[in-house]
């Protein structure tokens, strides 16, 4: 699995899994960086190729049978059209995987994960909250630094959520999340790219600003982004339990206010099928080595086998 410094985007490869694991809520055991500030470290996509239902069945069933909206997220859900590929196509890889990382609720302009879409729907399900402890004098102030920070971001949700956050005080509080309408993919981009610009930043050739997740929309991009494009998304705060769906090209970032354990399961849902045809389409202009190149999701084979499963009931039917 990678290993990835939150705060610049560098992978970092001298760090084991053991390591990331003791700083998880501990903030005196950290890896530090070369300014001997503690690493806002993230282990990506867990586990790495393997299947989660072979490696831990038990947790994978008490996960898929904690899902909500069954129909879609379960993997032979009916209405899932991933479900209809047959065995023999191998069908592609919808999780679920695990997303791990520190809280950096104290660097608000800097996300746990970047901007970007995806092109499948998906579920992500916040199945554990650490909150900061420190074990030395400045680090117990780093801490309670972030633990002020975090109640911040109560201040950028709607009035459901601080209602809610102000009668429940059970809710534990992890990751804050911005969703953007599909529709509005090229309006940010274009934004995206004209900061770029000013940055002197430069986007090379079929390279995009968003497939690429080198930005985090902080208040000043989004209040940008609202009074140049008139885009406004959705801050959705992400409690302990709390299930989030994030629908196919769908822009979205995430920003994990306290470290948080988050495990994601991928479907394909009808409603959203035109956008991964839209997104197939887009991948496939980006460079060939960019990680999102190839249809891993082998959307016409969906697409194929939906429509004949659909023509094969509605035969039964007129022969009926």
């Amino acid at each position: 699995a990678d290993m990835v410094d939150c705060r610049f985007g560098a992978l970092i490869k001298e760090v084991s899994v053991g390591q990331f694991w003791d700083g998880f809520d501990s903030v005196s055991l950290r890896v530090r960086d070369v300014h001997g500030q503690p690493m806002l470290l993230k282990l990506k996509d867990w586990p790495p190729g393997d299947d989660f239902s072979e490696i831990m069945p038990g947790r994978f069933k008490d996960l898929m049978n904690g899902l909500p909206l069954r129909e879609y997220t379960q993997r032979d859900g009916r209405l899932n059209l991933a479900s209809r590929l047959p065995d023999v196509l191998g069908k592609p890889d919808l999780g679920p995987k695990m997303y791990n990382a520190y809280g950096s609720a104290a660097y608000p302009s800097e996300g746990t994960t970047n901007l970007h879409l995806d092109m499948s729907d998906a579920v992500n399900v916040l199945v554990y909250v650490g909150t900061p402890f420190a074990e030395s004098e400045d680090d117990s102030a780093r801490c309670e630094e972030e633990v002020v920070a975090a109640q911040g971001a109560i201040d950028e949700c709607d009035d459901l959520t601080r209602k809610r956050m102000e009668e429940d005080l059970s809710c534990k509080m992890g990751a804050l999340w911005h969703i953007y309408a599909a529709e509005d993919a090229d309006k940010i981009r274009h934004l995206l790219r004209t900061v770029a610009e000013e940055e002197g930043r430069e986007i090379e050739g079929r390279n995009d600003p968003i497939h690429d997740q080198i930005f985090y929309l902080d208040v000043e991009l989004r209040k940008r982004l609202l009074a140049e494009y008139g885009v406004k998304g959705w801050a959705i705060l992400q409690c302990l339990g709390d299930a989030v769906f994030i629908p196919a090209g769908a822009p979205h970032q995430v920003r994990n206010l306290h470290s948080c354990i988050k495990i994601a399961e991928d479907f394909v849902s009808p409603e959203h099928l035109a956008h991964c045809v839209k997104l197939t389409h887009e991948f496939r202009q980006l460079p060939e080595t960019h990680a999102n190149h190839e249809d891993k999701l082998q959307v016409k084979n969906i697409i194929f086998h939906s429509v004949k499963d659909a023509v094969g009931v509605l035969s039964k039917e007129t022969a009926v």
